[in-house]
């Protein structure tokens, strides 16, 4: 290598680390609010508030379970511990959120589980398109313990440690044609998240998916630059998407999980009565935050409803074809998640 580019290597390798160093300094000064000593152990007395990050706005369920775990902290605390909640991607993206709790910088995030794939691939598990009918059903499997305590190493191999997983529901479609069996499925130029998984699935299902940033979605509607997207019920009503269409698909393909994670060494340093305190809190936020998911989708679709959107329900019989004809993603998640965190997922 000639030393000139040796030395645009390293200059870039340089700015790279000290980009790095400002935003963690950044984040430090944000979340403490003050230059404390010794504010380092999770034990000492907590004289400034821990931080909770998310990419979400204030009113979603993300924003109520993050809400809710706080208050619970704080209840069972006594109010010794303070946990200020930081929405909207104010202290990181979702991957700067993951990189900067992993590191120790943020001890709490709550987020949707698809961007983590990229940092555990084993996180895919949740890609599984058309594993369950019910929520009820995607909820079990996610508690059932042999699953959970796999899914617990996953994120422990990775610094953090799972706390709760709750959700907003599945995620449907939306679209201007009514699709009701399999043959309306093809040609829909249908956006989606840049996901591979995801991608495969509605290509195995015929349709034109099309990766897009979710800020572009209503005037790729409204222009028909796309003819379909989806979402969660929460995020078609908060984003108008409905306005642009006529019809919502009840495909349930996948519930859209929310995770609630911590720095795993941040919580091995509190004392046994803390951890417990985290842990408790966690469990009744989880809770809360399903029960807010079904009251808001109920609230969501009765809001579509009166605008005069129709929604389309599929027969069980056009499930289990869309299950069917996803089996190549299945086979790519069983490669990224491995087969004893998939059966353990899928088991009845």
């Amino acid at each position: 290598m000639k030393r000139a580019d040796l030395f645009e290597k390293m200059s870039k390798q340089t700015a790279k680390e000290i980009t790095k160093r400002i935003f963690s300094a950044a984040l430090v000064l944000l979340v403490t609010g003050v230059l404390l000593a010794g504010c380092g152990n999770a034990n000492e007395t907590q004289t400034y508030a821990w931080a909770l990050g998310t990419s979400s706005p204030e009113d979603t369920v993300t924003q109520l379970y993050g809400e809710k775990f706080v208050e619970e902290v704080d209840r069972l605390s006594d109010g010794r511990m303070k946990i200020n909640i930081y929405p909207n991607s104010v202290i990181g993206n979702d991957r700067e959120l993951l990189e900067s709790c992993a590191d120790g910088d943020i001890p709490f995030v709550v987020q949707n589980t698809a961007p983590q794939v990229s940092f555990m691939p084993e996180i895919s598990v949740f890609d599984l398109p058309c594993a369950f009918t019910t929520m009820a059903q995607a909820r079990a499997a996610v508690d059932n313990p042999e699953f959970y305590q796999s899914l617990q190493e996953v994120y422990q191999e990775g610094g953090y440690h799972l706390l709760g997983m709750a959700d907003q529901g599945f995620r449907v479609m939306t679209s201007n044609t009514k699709v009701q069996k399999i043959s309306d499925f093809k040609g829909q130029k249908i956006r989606t998240m840049e996901n591979s998984n995801h991608l495969l699935f509605w290509k195995d299902l015929g349709a034109n998916p099309t990766p897009m940033t979710f800020s572009e979605v209503y005037i790729g509607l409204q222009q028909h630059t796309i003819d379909a997207q989806e979402n969660p019920y929460e995020v078609i009503v908060s984003g108008k998407l409905y306005e642009q269409q006529d019809y919502v698909i009840q495909t349930n393909h996948l519930p859209h999980m929310i995770s609630l994670i911590m720095n795993d060494d941040f919580l091995g340093d509190m004392s046994p009565e803390d951890q417990k305190i985290i842990q408790q809190a966690a469990k009744t936020a989880t809770q809360y935050a399903r029960e807010q998911a079904d009251e808001r989708v109920a609230d969501r679709i009765e809001i579509m409803e009166k605008s005069g959107t129709e929604m389309v329900e599929l027969s069980d019989d056009v499930h289990q074809e869309m299950r069917d004809l996803s089996q190549n993603v299945y086979e790519n998640i069983r490669s990224q998640a491995g087969d004893e965190l998939v059966d353990a997922y899928l088991v009845e």
